[in-house]
C-alpha cells in the first residue's frame, strides 16, 4: 500500500512520535519480576540509552528489545519495501546499542539485553535463570 503522505511529510510525521518504550514488552517483564519475587527494580532512568528498567543497588541495567527494531538474528524481516532505507535504519540501532552497552560497562554498569520472543511463556524458565544470574541472591524475596 503506497503511503498517503510525501516523504517529508512522513518524515515529519515520524519525528514527532517519542519514545514511550515498548508497553506490552515492559508489562510482561514486569509480571515475570512480581510473579517471581524479584525487587529492587526502577523504571524511568536516564542512564545512557534509557534503559527499560534499572536495579540501582545492582547497576544492572535491563533493556527490552523488540525483534524488528533491533535486528534480532532468530526473528527479524526485513522489508522489502525501502530495503535499503530499513537495513541502514536496524544496523544503526544495532550500532548504538553496541555503543550504550560499552557506555554503561565503562561507568560501572551491568547490561542484561532481553530479546523480546524472550518474553514468550514458554521462554519463562530460561529468562529467569538469566535474570538470576544476574539478580543473585540480592534482588530475590
Amino acid at each position: 500500500m503506497p503511503d498517503i503522505f510525501t516523504r517529508k511529510k512522513r518524515s515529519e510525521v515520524m519525528s514527532r512520535i517519542r519514545r514511550a518504550g515498548n508497553k506490552g514488552t515492559e508489562l510482561r517483564l514486569i509480571t515475570i519480576f512480581r510473579a517471581n519475587g524479584i525487587t529492587g527494580w526502577r523504571r524511568g532512568s536516564k542512564l545512557p540509552g534509557r534503559p527499560d528498567f534499572v536495579f540501582p543497588k545492582l547497576k544492572l541495567a535491563v533493556f527490552v528489545d523488540g525483534c524488528f527494531w533491533h535486528g534480532c538474528p532468530r526473528h527479524a524481516t526485513w522489508p522489502k519495501t525501502r530495503a535499503a532505507f530499513w537495513q541502514r535504519k536496524i544496523e544503526a540501532n544495532k550500532a548504538r546499542d553496541r555503543k550504550v552497552n560499552r557506555l554503561l560497562r565503562a561507568k560501572g554498569w551491568k547490561v542484561i539485553r532481553i530479546w523480546e520472543h524472550e518474553l514468550r511463556k514458554k521462554a519463562d524458565a530460561r529468562l529467569l535463570r538469566r535474570l538470576q544470574t544476574h539478580l543473585g541472591k540480592a534482588e530475590r524475596c
